[in-house]
């Protein structure tokens, strides 16, 4: 089956409606980096590790790393693939395996750009994230039908320097949008 996508979702926040009750999910912020016929792919960017930091991923990687590097937090990118380490960041964005999102945002996951982490001169800003967010073809256009989520344009100053706490409800603020005055039920026209 064919699933058309009038507009791709690229560059763009997924914000969790707070009736949203999947635990991977509730009160989520996700970055949409790849949305096309075949898709979405994108990283939960409000969730972190307690236990793993960058010392620990580092460590497990033989790589050793300046004390920037160890200190720097470690995401929960989402539920599928969570062995595998992603990286979002600015410029530069000529690591072997980039994917460029938006004029200032790229999303890479090559050896490179963690030893360039690893040895402080990584790009700035960047997130590291172990797993990500993936939906098969149509499946979140069926959530946001659902109105599992709301949209709103990315931009960086959400996604590198707001607080994990504060980024679901300034997400929602961007857009005009009080999250505690919406109804957990959907309805339809």
């Amino acid at each position: 089956m064919t699933h058309i996508i009038q507009e791709s979702l690229a560059g763009q926040f997924l914000i969790a409606m707070p009736a949203l009750n999947d635990p991977n999910f509730a009160l989520s912020v996700t970055y949409i980096c790849v949305h096309n016929q075949d898709g979405a792919f994108g990283l939960v960017i409000n969730q972190s590790f307690d236990s793993v930091t960058g010392k620990t991923l580092f460590d497990q990687m033989d790589m050793p790393a300046v004390k920037a590097a160890e200190n720097q937090t470690v995401h929960i990118g989402g539920p599928v693939h969570q062995g595998y380490v992603f990286v979002l960041h600015g410029r530069p964005m000529e690591w072997k395996a980039s994917l460029q999102i938006s004029d200032t945002v790229a999303m890479s996951n090559s050896t490179d750009i963690l030893q360039a982490i690893a040895s402080g001169v990584g790009p700035d800003p960047c997130m590291i994230f172990l797993g990500c967010a993936g939906w098969a073809p149509g499946q979140l256009e069926a959530e946001l039908a659902e109105n599992s989520w709301l949209t709103c344009p990315g931009n960086d100053d959400l996604l590198f320097r707001t607080p994990l706490e504060e980024r679901w409800e300034k997400a929602a603020q961007s857009i005009g949008v009080d999250l505690n005055l919406l109804s957990g039920v959907a309805g339809h026209a």
